[in-house]
């Protein structure tokens, strides 16, 4: 028998890196029964906590998981928001350690495995590359999801709810084939864990809206109003009678801050909008004509 090369000692590493990466998810890795086909999958996100994929639950009771020593338990309803395609379940007793989430996001290229638990044979898995990063997506009643990771790798039935997971098996985000047409999706981790984290709080996600286009502009030393900040977002479109209408935003200003936090691109506004802001008036900053001004504009719900 020939010596292995040196490419088929790298082959047979990477195999075996791959399947770690599987075993080391699996104990955190569920089948969620809530919908009469196939089972799909969740993940372990908090103590007694399960996320999974909100268009897999078609009911809100007798819903159960099985985990990966096999046990079934009742799960119950604690929330879902359908613009992220995220839902959480609680599980008293689960007795079984969160998911490891990856220290770094996702880079487009990178080498990854979609991971799902759809039977009680154990996990599946298929590999893949992370094929694009993108967001902001536009999604039904003019809904926006912050950003969202494609792969090509293969979906099988019942994957949705599990995780993308890296080589060390760590969780780059949640799968979906529910929010375009069943193409491949994942809501990345930083964006799955904060919506979870709402979600398991209050059941459902309060989204606030100004009613602007923008697009993030480089703001020259001269032209910062005497602040440090490099970067804000210049306000292309302002959207009749909307919020910022009302509060007095004008096309051409450059938002710099909402309610005393910094807004250097659209994911920090995003962000801002997502939380508790939706309904309160709140000071927005931006810089008109080389001034710095403060409007008062109260955050729309939608």
């Amino acid at each position: 028998m020939e010596n292995p090369t040196p490419e088929m000692h790298l082959l047979s590493s990477l195999s075996s890196q791959m399947a770690d990466a599987v075993e080391q998810i699996g104990p955190a890795l569920v089948m969620v029964n809530g919908r009469q086909r196939q089972s799909a999958s969740g993940i372990v996100y908090a103590s007694d906590l399960i996320l999974t994929a909100d268009h897999v639950l078609e009911r809100e009771d007798n819903l159960t998981i099985q985990t990966f020593d096999e046990r079934t338990l009742a799960a119950q309803f604690v929330g879902r928001d359908h613009v992220s395609d995220l839902a959480i379940l609680r599980v008293p007793d689960l007795g079984l350690d969160p998911a490891a989430t990856a220290s770094d996001p996702a880079r487009v290229g990178q080498l990854i495995l979609a991971v799902g638990r759809p039977s009680a044979g154990g996990p599946m898995a298929s590999i893949g590359i992370v094929s694009a990063v993108g967001g902001p997506l536009r999604m039904r009643r003019g809904r926006m999801l912050e950003q969202f990771i494609r792969t090509d790798a293969i979906p099988y039935p019942g994957f949705s709810g599990g995780p993308l997971i890296d080589g060390r098996g760590a969780v780059l985000g949640i799968l979906t084939t529910g929010l375009i047409g069943g193409a491949t999706l994942a809501i990345p981790t930083a964006i799955a864990w904060r919506v979870a984290a709402t979600l398991s709080q209050q059941g459902f996600i309060k989204r606030g809206f100004l009613g602007i286009s923008s697009q993030p502009v480089q703001l020259p030393e001269g032209q910062r109003a005497g602040r440090a900040q490099e970067q804000g977002l210049l306000i292309v479109r302002v959207e009749p009678d909307s919020p910022a209408a009302q509060g007095g935003m004008l096309l051409g200003d450059i938002l710099v801050s909402l309610d005393g936090q910094l807004v250097d691109d659209t994911d920090d506004l995003q962000a801002l909008l997502m939380s508790d802001r939706a309904g309160k008036t709140v000071p927005v900053e931006v810089i008109r004509g080389g001034t710095l001004q403060t409007l008062q504009v109260t955050v729309g719900q939608r």
